[in-house]
């Protein structure tokens, strides 16, 4: 039997739903894909979110498709987070972040949002007036509880790292642990420490040092995360979530290594690792050619 623990504590699932095509049968259309994840997984990254703000009407449709006690962890808008470098469909900074409040109400009401995830780029590094806005982004979201991942190691450094956790832990952040290459200033260590009693997010980027910082290239999305968890590295974090189980109610680990069709795999891999119950992917076609 399933540790009922380890069920109740730790929820595993993907980035997005849509390019897992492990998990479903040849000439599934599109607005079924989800209906369908939701029986592998209790929890989805949504990223859509990034690339503009989502309409209210499809954050309503993801939760009347997905079951009772399944969650979204939502990825802020790019402008939040300051990736987007050119215009903004937003008179001000509030605008913003009142429209993109607005509209992951649908997710608030049914009880389904587990957080909004704010990933800073890789050049939004440790100083003074990113300091700052990281306050004005929390207060801007309200009550609504918010999970930060950085990208810039500088946030990590041996004589930063307590006092980043420390800030985190004060303005109520939660913290998105990641799995990730050590590739220089543009990554970050894996740092297995919750600031948030309620939850912590793990986010599993895969470990291809090689290729991580190839932002521009033009392929540089299948590369970067084209990497598979070997048994032993899922082990690890076997290891590494036991750990953070004492620390935290509730884990949410998302599988973003995506560019292979990896991410399904390795996930109910865990699942199984940690006793629980998964369900069998759809057989795959045979390639005649």
């Amino acid at each position: 039997m399933p540790d009922e623990r380890v069920r109740r504590m730790i929820r595993i699932g993907l980035t997005g739903w849509g390019d897992h095509t492990d998990l479903y049968g040849a000439g599934l259309g599109g607005k079924h894909k989800l209906k369908t994840y939701s029986r592998y997984f209790s929890v989805v990254e949504v990223d859509s979110s990034f690339y503009a703000v989502q309409s209210k009407e499809n954050y309503t449709r993801w939760t009347m498709e997905t079951p009772e006690d399944f969650v979204f962890v939502v990825k802020a808008y790019q402008g939040m987070t300051g990736h987007s470098r050119g215009p903004v469909p937003f008179a001000d900074r509030e605008t913003m972040f009142e429209a993109f409040r607005e509209s992951i109400q649908p997710v608030l009401e049914a009880g389904k949002l587990k957080c909004v995830l704010f990933q800073y780029p890789p050049w939004f590094d440790c100083n003074r007036a990113n300091v700052e806005a990281l306050r004005e982004a929390k207060r801007l979201m309200g009550d609504i509880p918010a999970a930060l991942e950085f990208r810039h190691q500088s946030w990590f450094t041996s004589d930063m790292r307590d006092k980043t956790l420390a800030f985190m832990s004060r303005e109520g952040w939660i913290h998105s642990i990641c799995d990730e290459p050590q590739a220089g200033e543009g990554s970050i260590p894996t740092v297995p420490a919750p600031t948030n009693p309620e939850v912590t997010i793990v986010r599993m980027h895969g470990r291809d040092a090689a290729n991580w910082n190839q932002g521009g290239g033009p392929n540089w999305r299948e590369v970067r995360y084209l990497y598979r968890y070997k048994e032993a590295e899922l082990l690890e974090w076997k290891e590494h979530l036991s750990a953070l189980a004492k620390q935290t109610k509730e884990i949410c680990v998302i599988f973003n290594n995506n560019s292979g069709g990896d991410a399904a795999s390795n996930g109910l891999e865990l699942m199984r690792m940690l006793g629980m119950p998964t369900e069998p992917m759809a057989p795959r076609q045979l390639d005649l050619f």
